[in-house]
């Protein structure tokens, strides 16, 4: 069994205020890793600050944190902390700077690895880092409960997560940063939410255990997954999604992800596909031929589907239909076979030709 759960959660409308207090002994000088607008629309970076500033803690900001995050930016991150003397880090907005961040304070911590940066990310080795403190302002990477950090390797033209486990110390969890997210942000993260729900249910590391979490997730996503088509969301949703995603992020902390996430890396690489609608194209073939029916029937039913051809109809009109070309797909699905860490996270022997089944294109 496997059950590992150190992040401290705080869910609640102004949490970053009134748990200030968990944060005054991480460290001196924190950096602020967000993007360049949505932590300053939402209000997060405003409560951060404000936060930081009544603890007496210094702190810069490094807002140049792009979409899939590249090795090369969260060097340019690290030397910018290494100078200011940066000791522990903050984390604002989606997947992004939050497994940014991760990587970030592991290389601040261990600076004379700069120069050799990706082969010391990527290969798995001992090494200390410092605080992270998690603050979602999506509803679908689960990056703040997670030990992840996925980062783009334009060397390799693919997304990979690093070798190292860096849980964030603390995370922040305000459905408030939610309200000035789009419909599109909204229905693409819950997707990867619901991805990492049915990857981490379906997956080898699962047991009776941490299929707790992935149970739950799948329920509530069942309940809300109409409310998706919305174009504007209650309070009680935003609620919803949040929670879910934090539920979905515990399921994969304890078993990674599998097939569909590692299919998906190449279509947000080579057709800047945002990353959970990505995800998602490969979900209704995944259920398809996984060969344990009874437990894709369960998945299906938490979910409220009756069958996998009600759920491929759903996820078709809710995301749309993957444009790829057929040569595109072998591409993919050649690149698929050749990651063993992936294909080890399915339970049943995956060749070639079944792979080719999960897309028709």
């Amino acid at each position: 069994m496997n059950l590992y759960m150190p992040t401290k959660v705080f869910s609640e409308h102004h949490c970053v205020s009134n748990h200030r207090d968990e944060f005054k002994m991480l460290g001196k000088k924190a950096m602020i890793v967000t993007g360049k607008h949505s932590s300053r629309n939402n209000g997060s970076l405003d409560d951060v600050k404000e936060a930081l500033a009544k603890n007496g803690q210094e702190y810069v900001i490094f807002d140049d944190m792009e979409e899939n995050p590249s090795v090369e930016t969260v060097v340019k991150a690290t030397k910018a902390a290494v100078e200011e003397g940066v000791d522990f880090f903050f984390a604002i907005g989606g997947g992004s700077p939050m497994d940014a961040s991760k990587a970030i304070s592991l290389l601040s911590r261990n600076p004379e690895k700069l120069d050799h940066a990706l082969e010391f990310l990527y290969t798995f080795q001992r090494a200390d880092y410092y605080p992270v403190v998690a603050v979602p302002t999506t509803c679908g990477t689960g990056s703040e409960v997670t030990p992840y950090s996925v980062l783009t390797i334009h060397s390799r033209r693919t997304k990979k997560s690093i070798a190292h486990r860096i849980f964030p110390e603390i995370a922040l969890m305000d459905a408030r940063y939610l309200k000035t997210a789009g419909r599109n942000t909204i229905v693409n993260t819950c997707v990867d939410a619901l991805g990492h729900l049915i990857e981490a249910f379906l997956c080898t590391n699962s047991n009776e255990i941490n299929k707790i979490y992935a149970r739950e997730g799948l329920r509530m996503w069942g309940e809300f997954k109409e409310s998706l088509f919305q174009n504007s969301f209650s309070d009680e949703l935003l609620e919803k999604y949040l929670h879910t995603s934090m539920l979905a992020g515990i399921a994969i902390a304890h078993t990674s992800t599998s097939i569909p996430h590692g299919l998906s890396y190449q279509l947000t690489y080579e057709k800047n596909i945002a990353h959970g609608r990505a995800v998602g194209y490969f979900l209704p073939g995944f259920l398809r031929i996984y060969e344990d029916g009874k437990r894709v029937e369960e998945v299906l039913n938490c979910l409220g589907f009756s069958a996998k051809e009600e759920f491929q109809e759903y996820i078709e009109k809710l995301i749309g239909k993957p444009e790829v070309t057929r040569a595109e797909w072998m591409k993919n699905v050649d690149t698929m076979m050749n990651q063993p860490e992936k294909l080890k996270n399915h339970p049943f022997p995956m060749t070639r030709d079944t792979l080719c089944k999960m897309l028709t294109v």
